[in-house]
């Protein structure tokens, strides 16, 4: 299994949103995810999801990208849980229903 620390998501719809709408991540989509992060903590997240695409044979149709749905995996990113927690944000009135 492979452990890394990553920093927090910048915010839930973020989050949620590039998940949604992309297949493969970029470098600047790991960055919009997480917020203000270098370049090189860029490339240590990327390298822990290649590792765990080459284990489970995942592979991305452009060269600089990592697969969405391992990344998420392997940042401990759980889309259910997101989901659950943004929806009790708008049953309490603390996030604008949209």
């Amino acid at each position: 299994m492979i452990d890394i620390k990553v920093k927090p998501i910048k915010d839930i719809d973020t989050a949620l949103r590039i998940y949604y709408s992309k297949t493969e991540l970029t470098n600047s989509d790991i960055k919009e995810l997480f917020g203000d992060i270098a370049d090189s903590t860029v490339s240590r997240y990327k390298g822990a999801v290649l590792e765990k695409q080459i284990e489970l044979g995942v592979r991305t149709s452009q060269l600089y990208t990592v697969d969405a749905e391992t990344a998420y995996d392997v940042w401990g990113i759980d889309v259910v849980k997101l989901e659950k927690r943004r929806e009790k944000l708008r049953k309490l009135g603390l996030m604008p229903v949209a």
